[in-house]
């Protein structure tokens, strides 16, 4: 049965903003302009109105705390916005193309396997290829006489093999998402324990012994699932826009570029990094 929840006079919310910078890769745009995704056994309809969101879908519990929680809604992210747009200029500028910005709380495990196969990939490809492991072994959901599907479990990627994820389009990943299944389902990847790992430091050393994970992976872990705002992504985006703004266009290394983070955006680096993220690529 669908369900549907009315979030009124929101503030920093633009459906545009949130599934559109590079969190996420199972939001689609309609052709009404709204947008359909898929989170945990969920498939939730995202409409704004003139003074209102209207979320509006099938869901295994209600959908009012499934939206408050995925969508972060009991963060106040003008408060955020209002502190790091007195950091300097350039984040401000960032932050005003990019208000709308809400960091998704999504579920460690999909983000685990999404971001390995973001690797040295585009959001176009990676989509499709996240769309064809969840037709293949994800769960079917009816919703608006359409069939979607749920992320996969780690028992129900066990049934492939490196060369059922091959055929799938994953590429040299394959083997890194094979092994990763298998290393989970042996509890040598413990889901539960990095959920609970307050520091950071210890996270990521964990996350890098994941097949397939990097530093930049493991940041797009952290900060997209695991709430840990204060790591900052570097990719090639993120690389140029901090090189041209704050180093007269000298490129730096990716550990120089988060040291600089650290000490000019502190806590909230990850937010920084989104809204710098958001402008710079969008500007191309």
């Amino acid at each position: 049965m669908e369900q549907k929840y009315v979030l009124e006079n929101p503030n920093s919310f633009n459906s545009i903003h949130i599934f559109e910078c590079g969190q996420c890769f199972r939001w689609n745009k309609e052709e009404d302009n709204t947008y359909t995704g898929i989170f945990k056994n969920n498939v939730i309809n995202v409409k704004e109105e003139k003074n209102k969101i209207i979320f509006s879908g099938v869901c295994e519990n209600d959908i009012k705390n499934e939206c408050i929680r995925y969508f972060d809604l009991n963060q106040d992210y003008e408060d955020i916005k209002d502190k790091l747009s007195k950091i300097d200029k350039y984040l401000a500028n960032s932050i005003k193309y990019g208000e709308g910005i809400r960091i998704l709380h999504q579920e460690l495990w999909e983000t685990l396997i999404s971001f390995i196969i973001s690797a040295n990939n585009n959001i176009p490809r990676i989509k499709t290829i996240i769309e064809r492991i969840c037709k293949q072994y994800g769960k079917e959901i009816d919703f608006r006489n359409k069939k979607y599907y749920t992320f996969p479990t780690p028992e129900e990627l066990s049934k492939a093999s490196v060369e059922d994820f091959r055929k799938l389009g994953l590429g040299f990943r394959d083997v890194r998402v094979y092994e990763t299944v298998q290393r989970t389902l042996n509890k040598e990847i413990d889901l539960e324990k990095l959920k609970n790992e307050k520091n950071v430091d210890i996270l990521k050393e964990e996350l890098l012994k994941v097949p397939g994970v990097g530093p930049k992976v493991a940041d797009c872990i952290m900060l997209f699932s695991l709430k840990k705002y204060q790591v900052f992504p570097v990719d090639v985006w993120v690389r140029r826009v901090i090189s041209e703004l704050y180093f007269e266009n000298e490129e730096q290394k990716p550990k120089t570029i988060q040291e600089f983070a650290k000490k000019q955006y502190g806590e909230l680096a990850g937010l920084a990094q989104q809204y710098l993220f958001y402008w710079r690529r969008d500007l191309v």
